[in-house]
């Protein structure tokens, strides 16, 4: 924390150029919102000439508020300036905004330094109570705890907390099942498939299906019979619409000789 440089002027001491003026304006009882520049420079100016202290840098402060309060007195003899609004301006206006301030913070910096000093005559000793002490919590009361509980409140506690479940549950979703993924190899069905073709060289799309398929064997069954038309193996014929799809080997096949690495599974 910096430390509060202090000035001596003669046997009295200031915490800088604000200080030395508010003190000037509380020692002569000048009215703050309308200083006489001109005698409060003047005293001012006395002060600063008679400052002990020989180093620049210490009173550089002193000397700008001084170069200050001789800018007002000039601007104090020439004619009055205007703001956009048509009303004077006081050259005054900012040095007392400054002193008011300044005087505001000194005011609690007092108050801090009083309460400070006046805590310094207390004395605090650690606690002797042993730590089972301090650590016991007395027994939860629970005639003290539901006193104004009744049944009748219970009941509607409970009558909303249902309520809000029911409210957060999706009827629709909340009878569906537990849906489980089904895999079903892509690459395996092509190999039956092949089989199937090579015994019956022309069959139905409905006929390669006997034997209780399922939803995913038919779909799947489906891409198969697109992965050989693709290959150039299966030709597809469909005669009535609707009508059974009919599927013709075009040439021999063996499913040892098809590249099946890449299919993705179903």
């Amino acid at each position: 924390m910096k430390e509060q440089v202090r000035y001596r002027i003669e046997n009295l001491e200031f915490d800088g150029p604000l200080d030395l003026l508010l003190t000037l304006i509380e020692k002569n009882k000048f009215n703050i919102f309308d200083i006489p520049i001109f005698e409060l420079t003047k005293q001012y100016t006395e002060y600063v000439r008679k400052m002990q202290e020989k180093d620049l840098d210490m009173i550089s402060d002193f000397l700008l508020m001084s170069a200050t309060l001789l800018d007002i007195k000039t601007r104090m003899l020439l004619p009055r300036e205007v703001d956009e609004k048509g009303e004077e301006i006081d050259p005054r206006e900012e040095l007392v905004e400054r002193l008011l301030e300044y005087r505001r913070f000194k005011y609690l910096a007092g108050e801090l330094s009083d309460g400070e000093q006046y805590a310094l005559r207390y004395m605090y000793r650690e606690t002797a109570l042993p730590a089972e002490v301090e650590q016991y919590k007395a027994p939860l009361d629970l005639d003290e705890l539901f006193k104004n509980v009744t049944a009748e409140r219970l009941r509607t506690i409970f009558l909303e907390v249902m309520g809000r479940k029911e409210y957060r549950l999706d009827s629709q979703r909340a009878e569906f099942g537990v849906i489980k993924r089904e895999r079903v190899s892509l690459g395996k069905r092509i190999r039956n498939l092949v089989r199937f073709a090579r015994k019956k060289r022309t069959f139905s799309f409905k006929e390669m299906l006997e034997g209780g398929c399922t939803k995913t064997d038919i779909v799947v069954s489906f891409l198969a019979v697109l992965e050989l038309m693709k290959m150039g193996k299966l030709e597809a014929i469909q005669g009535a619409n609707p009508g059974d799809i009919e599927l013709k080997v075009t040439e021999d096949i063996d499913s040892e000789e098809l590249d099946l690495e890449n299919l993705v599974d179903a």
